[in-house]
C-alpha cells in the first residue's frame, strides 16, 4: 500500500490531495485547499501555509509528496507568488522525511489524460473515473492535486515494472 500527498502550490491556494494506491486500485483518502487571506503580507501567507502542510503531513502519513513544477508563466509576478507557495510546499514535505517527486503540467496531462495538451476538464473527469467519484473535487486545484498525486503512482508503478530507479 502506497499513500501519496499530491500538491498544487500557490500562495492565495494550495490544492492538496491524499490518494492511496493498493495494487491497481487507487482509493481518494482527503482532498481540500489551503486557503490564505489576500490581505495579509506575504510572509504570513507562506507560515500560514506551511503549518497547514505541517499538518496534513502528520495526519495523512504519506509515502511520498508529489508536487507541480514551475513552468514559465508571462505574469512574472504569479510566477514569482506560485514559486514561493511552491517553496514552502517542498520544505514542508521535506522537514517531514517525506520523498519528494516533481511532475510537469504536460506530464501530469498525458498520465491522466494520455494526451499532453488535454483541457483542464478532461483532466478533471479523468480524476473523477479513476477515483470514482460522484462528481469532480472542488477547488479546481483539489482536483489538480489529486491529478498530481495519481500521475506519481501510475508512473512509479511503470518505474517498477520496467526496473526503472526513481530519479
Amino acid at each position: 500500500m502506497t499513500r501519496v500527498l499530491g500538491l498544487d502550490p500557490g500562495t492565495a491556494t494550495t490544492g492538496f490531495g491524499v490518494v492511496e494506491s493498493d495494487g491497481n486500485a487507487l482509493r481518494l483518502v482527503e482532498y481540500g485547499a489551503i486557503i490564505t487571506p489576500a490581505n495579509l503580507p506575504m510572509p504570513e501567507r507562506l507560515r500560514l501555509i506551511y503549518l497547514q502542510l505541517n499538518d496534513l503531513l502528520a495526519r495523512a502519513r504519506v509515502d511520498a509528496a508529489a508536487v507541480e513544477k514551475l513552468f514559465f508563466n508571462k505574469n512574472v509576478t504569479t510566477a514569482l507568488s506560485v514559486g514561493q507557495g511552491r517553496g514552502v510546499a517542498l520544505l514542508a514535505a521535506a522537514m517531514a522525511g517525506v520523498a519528494v517527486f516533481e511532475y510537469t503540467p504536460l506530464e501530469v496531462k498525458q498520465a491522466m489524460a494520455g494526451y499532453g495538451r488535454a483541457t483542464k476538464d478532461q483532466v478533471q473527469q479523468m480524476v473523477r473515473m479513476i477515483l470514482n467519484l460522484d462528481d469532480i473535487p472542488r477547488p479546481d486545484d483539489a482536483a489538480d492535486a489529486l491529478a498530481i498525486a495519481i500521475c506519481h503512482l501510475q508512473s512509479a508503478r511503470m518505474r517498477e515494472v520496467y526496473g526503472i530507479p526513481a530519479t
